[in-house]
């Protein structure tokens, strides 16, 4: 059962205004790391804030899996004396952030939602995390998540709650990243997506987020749910933020040989580019059908923003995507199998039902079914690929509905085609592995954020970054908070 926090009395607030009324929790990554550089902001006092922030609503929000409260604390007096001595490091230097609760943390619990890592204490730190480390980033903790990070949490785990409206779904299993990142609770924050689980959370909290390209980023000490879908990404408050933190963590690394050998762009550089002569791809028909009559007015008021800012809109019709859909839950089915077989079946009594659901449904596929949708999956990589040939970007729904209750996404799991509706427009870029930006792009009638993703060519982070920080150039839909 959801527990509700008291959110009696909390208003909405348009944080445009930050910078006067000093609201550290609500400062944007770039704008907070402009203030250590110059030092008009400690990393221990932007640190001890949000330890305070995360003491006194967290009890309500529980969106922290642990609190590192002693090692971030060091972390941010060694921040400060390093920048004290000239030394200083990026951008990330004594910023305070978080992680889902899935990549290691050395001499840390890793418990991945699950009751059986429950005690898991990893030995070395996952290559996203060592390079927030070494980028001089202060680690507050770490996030909760989905049991394996699949749809539901453990029976034993009190799911987080959105910070906007107790009574709404905060998302997939990055739902304790979105959570934390849109109730100031973290300045930004890793997640991870495999069927749309940096995109939901986002939608969700009102947050921007980028899914990278499949092998932009090391998945090296990130738990796996379905290793050719996983994909590790940031979590933040504006597209720039979230460049900032794409730029510290992408790149080739010898501990994992997937991750792509591409050189990583300036993110932050990219983002002055502006979006004049942008392509911006739609499919009408797919955006349009079955999707609700406020997620449209959202997506028409947001290319509107492309058009005055100087983009060119293109129809144009996308393959079978519905397919892709189908295809997705056998093979993250099978590939969860996979990554559970030291733990499933020998422990199944310490996995909830839908977790092991999953499994035991991935051990059934067939290998000539596994290598049809190889296939298939393939052609789809391939004509997505194709249309980039005609566009820069895509811009679609994250999915074809507003901000859903916690009792409609609980009823989902009754509803097979509700499941399918909710994924159409997040796992096929799982599938193929593109590269996707989320934006929030307005409000339903209640006041719950509303949100787009913006799709672009293998490796084009850059293009999403500096088309998401043109569109929030002239709109102020991710400056807006829930608690205040």
């Amino acid at each position: 059962m959801l527990r509700t926090p008291d959110l009696h009395g909390i208003r909405y607030s348009d944080a445009s205004n930050a910078t006067t009324n000093d609201r550290l929790h609500y400062l944007e990554i770039a704008e907070l790391a402009a203030r250590i550089r110059a030092r008009q902001t400690s990393p221990v006092a932007a640190t001890r804030a949000q330890l305070d922030r995360i003491a006194t609503l967290d009890g309500a929000l529980h969106s922290y899996a642990l609190v590192m409260a002693d090692a971030a604390t060091a972390q941010a007096e060694a921040a400060e004396a390093e920048i004290a001595a000239g030394h200083y490091r990026g951008p990330l230097h004594g910023v305070p952030i978080a992680v889902k609760d899935l990549c290691q943390t050395a001499g840390f619990a890793t418990a991945t939602g699950m009751a059986v890592h429950k005690h898991h204490i990893p030995t070395e730190d996952a290559t996203v995390v060592r390079r927030l480390k070494e980028a001089g980033a202060v680690l507050l903790g770490k996030l909760q998540l989905t049991e394996g990070a699949y749809s539901d949490h453990h029976p034993s785990v009190v799911p987080p709650v959105n910070p906007w409206n107790a009574a709404h779904w905060p998302g997939m299993s990055s739902s304790g990243s979105g959570v934390a990142t849109a109730a100031g609770l973290c300045h930004g924050a890793l997640g991870s997506d495999t069927g749309g689980s940096i995109r939901f959370p986002c939608a969700a909290n009102g947050l921007t987020g980028i899914k990278p390209s499949w092998g932009r980023v090391s998945r090296h000490g990130v738990f796996e749910l379905a290793a050719s879908l996983d994909h590790v990404g940031p979590m933040a408050r504006s597209a720039v933020d979230a460049g900032m933190l794409l730029g510290v963590i992408a790149g080739a690394d010898a501990n994992d040989p997937t991750a792509a050998l591409d050189a990583v762009p300036d993110y932050v550089a990219a983002a002055s580019q502006g979006a004049r002569g942008l392509r911006i791809g739609l499919d009408p028909a797919w955006n349009g059908d079955g999707v609700d009559a406020e997620t449209q007015a959202m997506l028409r008021q947001s290319l509107d923003a492309f058009r005055t800012l100087g983009a060119h809109i293109v129809e144009l019709q996308l393959p079978d995507m519905a397919q892709a859909v189908a295809d997705w839950f056998p093979l993250s089915a099978t590939e969860a199998a996979v990554a559970h077989e030291a733990t499933y079946p020998s422990r199944k009594d310490a996995y909830g039902p839908v977790l092991a659901s999953v499994i035991e449904a991935g051990l059934a596929v067939r290998g000539t079914d596994l290598q049809k949708i190889a296939l298939r999956r393939m052609a789809l990589r391939g004509r997505v690929a194709a249309l980039f040939g005609r566009v820069d970007l895509l811009l679609a729904p994250v999915h074809p509905f507003g901000s859903p209750t916690v009792a409609a996404m609980q009823a989902l799991g009754e509803e097979p085609a509700l499941v399918s509706a909710l994924l159409r427009y997040t796992c096929p870029f799982d599938m193929t592995g593109h590269p996707t930006l989320t934006l929030p792009g307005g409000a339903n009638a209640t006041g719950m954020p509303l949100a787009f993703q913006l799709v672009a060519a293998h490796m084009d982070e850059a293009t999403l970054v500096h088309a998401g920080a043109a569109f929030q150039g002239i709109t102020r839909w991710h400056r807006r908070h829930p608690l205040d």
